[in-house]
This record gives structure tokens, sequence and C-alpha cells, in this order.
């Protein structure tokens, strides 16, 4: 039997509610860690690493500004329903990554731990806001928009984006802290690549 001819289990709001907030709250610990040990992810989030490393503004405030010209792709290519919960995604990300380092102190940190540990926590809080048609959006929108309409695994697509990002980072990290924020990306995107098929998941909000 076809997976798309079986069922579908829609979530219920309370659900869509929890897993946003599982899932960034995983998200911004995973910066946390990638904060502290001066590493970085790729998307708009990699961007945003990068313009905190360079400027001293903090992850959040750049998270955010970011993101806003991507919601007209949203909106044009994915909805409504998807962009507001892509909004409401980012600014949980944007508020919880500063908190996170006011909840936690980290006083010593392996810089290879936090990038497999960072990247997986990071993954996985992205693979749940997926489930729930919501996501972190910039070059995830991207991602997320050639897989529905031409089958492009969305973690494929992020990981050829993330590299050029990582070749950006060599202008403002030591090169030992880009090769360990490579690693953590392939982490990131593996979680990805692996879960996030066509027709594995059933559950639609």
């Amino acid at each position: 039997m076809d997976p798309q001819d079986l069922p579908k289990d829609p979530h219920r709001p309370h659900e869509d509610v929890m897993a946003m907030l599982v899932g960034t709250l995983f998200v911004a610990l995973g910066v946390t860690l990638y904060t502290k040990a001066l590493l970085l992810t790729g998307s708009t989030a990699g961007l945003a690493f990068l313009l905190q490393y360079a400027t001293g503004w903090r992850f959040g405030v750049w998270f955010f500004a970011i993101n806003l010209p991507f919601y007209y792709l949203a909106i044009k290519r994915m909805g409504w329903s998807f962009t507001l919960r892509t909004f409401a995604a980012i600014a949980l990300v944007s508020v919880f990554s500063e908190l996170t380092g006011r909840w936690i102190v980290i006083d010593s940190l392996h810089p290879l731990y936090a990038s497999l540990m960072g990247g997986s926590l990071i993954g996985i809080g992205m693979l749940i806001l997926f489930r729930h048609r919501t996501s972190l959006g910039g070059i995830n929108i991207l991602a997320l928009f050639l897989q529905d309409r031409y089958g492009l695994r969305a973690g494929y697509v992020q990981l050829g984006i993330d590299g050029l990002i990582m070749l950006a980072a060599l202008l403002v990290l030591p090169m030992e802290r880009v090769g360990l924020s490579v690693l953590g990306a392939v982490a990131l995107n593996l979680i990805i690549a692996l879960n996030h098929k066509p027709g594995r998941y059933m559950g639609v909000s």
C-alpha cells in the first residue's frame, strides 16, 4: 500500500504548541553550546552566528532580523498557517537563545562535544518543528519548499548551502572551529535527511 493512501492522524492544537515549545528549546540549547564553543551552524542561524562573532551583537537579535525577508516566500509558497507558525518559532528561538545562557552556566565545554551535541540538538529540534508544519525560516523555508515541490531532500539542500556559509566562516573564526562546525552541520543535516522523508511520518496539522 502506498504510504500516501494511509489515513493521516492530524495533530491537535495543543500538540502543535507543545512541539513548538520543545523544538525551539532544543534548538536554543544547541545554540547556547555553539556560542560557548565559538562554533556555528548553517542556514540563517549560521549567518546570525557569523554576524554575532563579527559585531558582538547577540545571536537572537540577528536571527530574528535576518529571517524577516523570507516571510514573503513562506506566505506565497507555504501558506499563512505555515508562515505564522514559523514566525512564532523564530521568535521563540530568538528569546530562548538569550534566556538559556542565563538559565544554565557552563564553566568548561569541549569543542568536539559541543559540535556533535549542539548539532544534534538543533537537528532534533528542527525535525520536531518540521513534523508540525513549522520551520526556522530563511533557508529552511527554501529547503522545505524544494522538497515539497520537487522531491529534493530538505536535509541535502540544506547541507549544500551550509557549505557556503562554512567557507565564509573562515573570515571570522579559526580553521579548527570551522572544521568542528562542519562536523556539527553534518550531524544536524543527517538527522533531518534520515528522518524527514516524504510519506514516512503521517501526522499533519
